[in-house]
């Protein structure tokens, strides 16, 4: 008899004595402040209709960083003009899109193997998140 497994990988807040070590964990110490005006820039611009700002929580998977997920609404219109995608995700799906589009722009601009592995672990983790289809169609 063979047991089938449906374990589903689960990302945790990251708790609020911790968040200070979570953005240099993800993007490394000498990006810190590029990489977060350039996370919150692409949002703005993957979400004009919808994100004007504010908080965002943390997300880590194994104890390692993974993404940010904006809080101030349940879901996102995002559009992409390099694409053509245009959709509607949760703020989750919304905060996996912009933290991918983040690690790769930022991937071409400096050369860290910080952010190629943390774009290959959030990668990983988005093809099993239930709006998969929607996250990959609209960082393609």
């Amino acid at each position: 008899m063979t047991t089938q497994d449906t374990t589903t990988r689960v990302a945790i807040v990251v708790s609020e004595d911790r968040r200070v070590n979570f953005l240099p964990g993800l993007f490394g110490l000498q990006h810190l402040i590029v990489a977060e005006n350039t996370l919150y820039g692409l949002m703005e611009w993957l979400s004009p209709l919808d994100y004007g700002g504010g908080f965002w929580r943390f997300y880590e998977y194994e104890g390692k960083p993974l993404y940010l997920v904006p809080t101030s609404k349940d879901r996102y219109r995002m559009t992409c003009e390099t694409n053509g995608y245009e959709g509607e995700v949760s703020a989750d799906a919304a905060g996996i899109i912009a933290t991918l589009f983040a690690l790769s722009h930022l991937s071409f601009r400096y050369e860290s193997d910080l952010l190629a592995e943390g774009y290959a672990r959030l990668y990983a983790f988005a093809a099993e998140h239930p709006e998969a289809s929607e996250i990959f169609q609209a960082i393609d």
